[in-house]
């Protein structure tokens, strides 16, 4: 197996984090909270929302300090578990550590959301024949892809060797 260059999750960390944060700056900037802008008609826009719950406006409802604290610390929790999970990540491969680093830099990404707004902006709407599916952000989107990158690479390695085997 190529040896993982140790710079691919900062990198993707920063970025993911660069990207998300100036989007976001963008859609404070120009819209105003429930704004809408028509992108694609009948496909996706661009609508300012705020979310105060996990993905997809779980557990959402009215401010609390203590529901803040329970998304503040998942989010560490879910970095400290990356970061002390990277050298076993490394050892199975390139997909696994470009996905640690998308899904480290959307939690990053969402956290200073949290800890700026207290709540997370959302703007990417999509929706077809009156489905709406709930809006989400760069962030979002990168630790989809990265748990999809994991997916596949679970489903793409080889079958692990039988102890005491041949």
């Amino acid at each position: 197996m190529k040896k993982v260059s140790s710079f691919i999750v900062p990198i993707w960390m920063l970025a993911v984090v660069a990207l998300d944060q100036l989007t976001k700056i963008m859609v404070l900037a120009n819209f105003n909270l429930y704004e809408s802008s028509v992108v694609i008609p009948g496909f996706f826009n661009l609508t300012y929302i705020t979310n105060t719950g996990a993905a997809f406006g779980i557990l959402a409802g009215e401010q609390s300090m203590l529901r803040q604290a329970f998304f503040i610390g998942v989010a560490m929790a879910a970095l400290l578990v990356m970061f002390f999970s990277y050298r076993h990540f490394k050892e199975q491969g390139r997909m696994f550590v470009h996905g640690i680093g998308m899904i480290a830099g959307g939690a990053i990404g969402n956290l200073i959301d949290r800890l700026r707004y207290g709540s997370v902006v959302d703007f990417l709407d999509f929706h077809v024949r009156g489905y709406h599916w709930p809006a989400f952000n760069v962030a979002d989107s990168a630790i989809t892809v990265g748990v999809a990158l994991f997916i596949l690479g679970s489903l793409l390695a080889p079958p692990a060797k039988e102890a005491g085997g041949e």
